[in-house]
């Protein structure tokens, strides 16, 4: 089910009602009404992958338990990594089984050697990546004492299978989440109230921003071999903004429903495109995972202790692998491979953690050099993405290839019969909009409340009617 789609429309204020009215003096008929809600949210999509998250859910609930009875450490790291076979085997299976037979193929082709090798049909589940991740960092917490085993199954697979942000993250900690479900809420109008205005602004960011952008940065990609330099460099940027209106849209909109719902999730993105480094750019873009390998997998390896060479190589280790967490492609892994890059130069200098205070704090607008560092770090950012987006590694330094060859800044007419720069407009009401409001989760506030909510809504309105509908980028991952 989308959340951009007239079924969510009729199923939220359904969920919220008999929530909040028919079952507000049964905690465990709440839960139990939120599990089989959110059952109904991912298996409106297919509903034979249901037992995906309830295997997923069965395994890691019964390791929980018998780690934290368990007095031998042997025994232990034995469910432990029993967690981490079946999780990861998972993943694995649905996600790479293809891309490693496909990438074994072309290597012998390339030595001359032709197979005839067929790969599986396998579809890949949505929001494989994020359930299962969120269920590993519950066995782990508990393996490292960090957290209680739940006693609860119903509390912990609706913690695990929580309808708004089961399919997109963000990739929520059992340590955050897992303890509300154990608590019986009363209603909260302003929580409620903060919750709609996410939702409101996550719809902004994802109809208007996201899909007005998706047609130029399709039409621009998939013709890149006629277009000149200012074309392919506004596809780059449009991707940009593109995939940041999508998925912070969704985490807006998930954090919001869940608030809805006397909810708390954590917040998944903080204006990344104000960043002056790339060191900043990933403690704002897509927190959840980044801290998520940061604690899970960068620090169990040393994190920025060590030598140098040990630091370099714990850097290449969490871009790369998060690369390859977002698809079983080539092009994912370079991406990740280009931020490791591009991170060297903060980590070598000792700068990665120089910018943690706002940018231009206490002033209405950046200094020079925060407009210099702002720009270069979106810049990288942006090459990278040309490489994220792109079909193959081969298509993707094509695309540089012909922005250098054809060195031209004429405005083309696209076949989707729009300008390409048509849209520059609607991103800078986008990024006025961001800056003004950086100290906040979202615009909806101060005296100009009202007249921002209208505004948003009059453009949802009208641009969300003409805009092309698009599923969600992140639910292939």
């Amino acid at each position: 089910m989308l959340f951009n789609s007239l079924t969510f429309l009729v199923f939220l204020p359904a969920v919220f009602c008999i929530y909040w009215f028919v079952l507000h003096k049964n905690l465990l008929a709440r839960n139990v009404f939120l599990l089989l809600a959110s059952y109904v949210f991912y298996g409106w999509w297919d509903w034979r992958f249901l037992s995906l998250i309830a295997f997923s859910t069965l395994v890691d609930y019964y390791v929980a338990r018998f780690i934290a009875t368990s007095y031998s450490q042997k025994k232990r790291k034995l469910l432990l990594v029993v967690s981490l076979i079946v999780n990861l085997g998972l993943l694995g299976f649905f996600k790479y089984v293809n891309f490693f037979v496909d990438s074994w193929v072309d290597a012998f082709n390339g030595l001359g050697i032709a197979m005839n090798t067929s790969t599986l049909n396998i579809i890949l589940p949505v929001g494989i990546s994020f359930y299962t991740f969120q269920t590993l960092s519950y066995t782990i917490d508990v393996y490292r004492g960090n957290l209680q085993a739940s006693r609860k199954l119903i509390d912990f697979a609706t913690y695990v299978a929580f309808f708004p942000q089961l399919v997109a993250g963000p990739i929520e900690r059992a340590t955050n989440l897992l303890p509300q479900f154990g608590v019986l809420k009363k209603f909260n109008e302003q929580q409620a109230i903060s919750g709609l205005h996410l939702i409101l602004w996550g719809l902004f960011q994802k109809v208007v921003i996201a899909d007005s952008c998706a047609p130029y940065v399709n039409s621009i990609f998939d013709n890149y071999e006629s277009m000149n330099s200012l074309s392919l460099m506004l596809g780059a940027v449009y991707f940009a903004f593109q995939i940041y209106g999508d998925f912070a849209g969704y985490s807006n909109i998930a954090i919001g429903t869940a608030r809805l719902l006397g909810f708390d999730l954590m917040r998944n993105f903080n204006y990344p495109y104000f960043s002056r480094d790339m060191a900043e750019f990933w403690r704002r873009w897509h927190i959840s995972l980044s801290t998520w390998f940061r604690d899970y997998l960068y620090i169990p390896l040393g994190g920025s202790r060590g030598t140098t060479a040990m630091q370099l190589r714990n850097v290449f280790i969490i871009f790369i692998v998060s690369g390859f967490w977002h698809g079983a492609n080539w092009t994912f892994v370079f991406w990740g491979f280009l931020h490791a890059l591009f991170f060297i130069p903060v980590l070598l200098l000792n700068k990665n953690r120089s910018n943690l205070n706002q940018v231009a704090e206490n002033a209405v607008l950046p200094s020079f050099k925060e407009i210099f560092q702002m720009l270069t770090t979106f810049v990288l950012a942006c090459i990278a993405w040309v490489f994220f987006r792109a079909a193959s590694f081969l298509e993707a330094v094509a695309y540089f290839k012909t922005m250098l060859a054809q060195p031209s800044f004429d405005v083309q007419y696209l076949g989707i019969q729009r300008y390409a720069t048509e849209m520059l407009f609607i991103i800078a009401i986008f990024i006025a909009l961001e800056w003004a409001h950086r100290t906040q989760e979202h615009p909806f506030v101060g005296r100009w409340k009202w007249f921002k909510i209208a505004a948003v809504i009059l453009m949802l309105l009208t641009l969300g009617v003409y805009s092309d509908h698009q599923d969600f980028i992140y639910f292939q991952f």
